[in-house]
């Protein structure tokens, strides 16, 4: 199998899709690894790490898709990039398809293979390529939300975790899911006051003996959410509705009666968000607007900001879907592997997600029947 490594372009993307030891790994299996130049070096990966593993450094994107088969990317794919597609290629990356009809076109009409790591699912209903990126995102968001309570950065000038004598500040998160857990573990463990809220009280039960009841956890509806987000100095939303666009919950006039200066971080930006003041994914050279005075850091690709770390922990996941297409191929490695086949959006120009069909409007084509399993 051919497989391209693309660098990354969206804006302050610094992650790349694979690392040496996976490039090195797949070329021990027999195949070939086109990597376009530069793509690791913001993260400490040089070129020549990439030649050392056997890969072939190129200079150019356009020859790293022209002579591959399978594209392995992290972010979605930019417009820039749509013209390089070949007709009938595979690509694997984060896709976000619900909330982007025109990407979704472009690999309908090139019958593009496009492999969502987003809703890659277990039988159990895991998400395991999500796992490594919320794993982050959760804890990431609070160091920033700590950063951005600081007055040099139009806070309210509160401590996260305060000091003695002084109240620390509260946090509201809305979302038990791995990034909330996540986002709660290092919040309470910055001593801040947190509440953790969601709408499956089986979750804030098992978040609750998780926390030993150091974190507060009370169910999500528009009641609590309007008491809590009312009295938060950060409300941080980690709401994932796999495949789908997230709904907003979080309304214009609750942000209206949120203190000064507190801040909202959108997590799930990446998947339409679910706050209503906020129009559209910030970046992280620009993350934050203020409205009603509230700010608002909605930054689609917060691990980036670590990016090392969430590189290498993303291989840890990927790899073993990749050395599986590469060994058996599209139609057996999918139909050996239940959640592999879940991850399939697009195939031969049909749109074979069920519920990205549904909730977007197009029509939906069952990947079984194309593939004759």
């Amino acid at each position: 199998m051919i497989i391209g490594i693309p660098k990354e372009i969206k804006d302050c993307e610094n992650r790349v899709s694979l690392i040496p030891s996976s490039v090195k790994t797949l070329i021990e299996q027999d195949n070939i690894v086109y990597f376009e130049s530069g793509a690791g070096e913001k993260i400490g990966f040089s070129d020549e790490l990439y030649e050392q593993a056997g890969a072939k450094v190129v200079n150019s994107a356009e020859e790293v898709y022209s002579k591959s088969e399978i594209i392995v990317k992290v972010k979605k794919l930019q417009k820039e990039e749509y013209p390089l597609l070949k007709n009938g290629q595979t690509v694997l990356s984060y896709t976000h398809l619900a909330i982007d009809t025109e990407l979704l076109d472009v690999l309908l009409k090139k019958k593009i293979t496009s492999i969502a790591y987003e809703t890659i699912q277990t039988d159990a209903g895991r998400l395991p390529l999500l796992l490594p990126v919320s794993e982050i995102a959760g804890k990431v968001s609070v160091q920033i939300a700590s950063r951005l309570l600081e007055n040099t950065h139009g806070g309210t000038g509160k401590l996260l975790g305060g000091v003695p004598g002084v109240y620390p500040a509260e946090v509201v998160i809305i979302g038990a899911g791995v990034v909330g857990t996540n986002a709660a573990r290092v919040a309470s463990g910055m001593g801040a006051s947190v509440t953790l809220l969601d709408i499956n009280p089986q979750k804030l039960a098992k978040a609750d003996k998780l926390f030993r009841g150091t974190v507060k956890t009370a169910i999500s509806n528009e009641y609590n959410l309007g008491k809590f987000t009312q009295k938060a100095d950060v409300v941080i939303c980690a709401i994932l509705v796999p495949g789908i666009k997230t709904p907003h919950i979080i309304t214009e006039d609750m942000v209206k009666n949120m203190k000064k200066g507190s801040i909202i971080i959108d997590v799930s930006i990446d998947q339409g968000g679910s706050v209503a003041t906020i129009e559209k994914p910030t970046s992280l050279d620009n993350p934050t607007f203020v409205k009603h005075g509230v700010i608002h850091y909605a930054v689609p690709n917060i691990p980036s900001c670590v990016a090392r770390t969430a590189t290498i922990s993303l291989n840890n996941y990927i790899l073993p879907y990749i050395e599986k297409l590469a060994k058996k191929g599209f139609i057996a490695a999918v139909k050996a592997t239940p959640e592999l086949y879940k991850g399939v959006n697009t195939f031969q120009g049909k749109l074979t997600n069920p519920e990205i069909a549904k909730s977007i409007g197009y029509p939906y084509s069952e990947l079984s029947m194309l593939i004759g399993f």
